[in-house]
């Protein structure tokens, strides 16, 4: 995936809020172990059905996370690989980068 998608998609607070509730769900209605339901990530946040389905898309289309409906129910589940890769394109800003020598800035 694009990382510039991921982590735009992981700019907004609404989605933040999210992927939290989706690593670590309270006891929902309709939440199982490995996913949460759509209804429950609605009274979470306190907007409404069509808000819960575009932050939704934005997600699943940064690959973040994948959806799949059983029924009438929409269920979510976290990405970690996408994660994974996100934490990947940043490391290498988590350190200074290594200094030149003179003679290599005179060249």
């Amino acid at each position: 995936m694009d990382i510039s998608s991921q982590l735009k998609a992981l700019a907004d607070p609404a989605r933040l809020r999210i992927v939290e509730f989706l690593r670590r769900p309270d006891a929902g209605c309709c939440t199982q172990p490995d996913r949460v339901c759509a209804c429950d990530l609605e009274t979470l946040l306190g907007l409404s059905q069509p808000s819960i389905s575009h932050h939704m898309k934005i997600l699943t289309q940064a690959g973040l996370v994948s959806g799949e409906k059983l029924g009438r129910w929409m269920f979510y589940r976290l990405e970690p690989a996408a994660f994974a890769e996100v934490v990947a394109a940043l490391i290498p800003f988590s350190t200074p980068p290594a200094a030149t020598s003179p003679v290599a800035r005179a060249a």
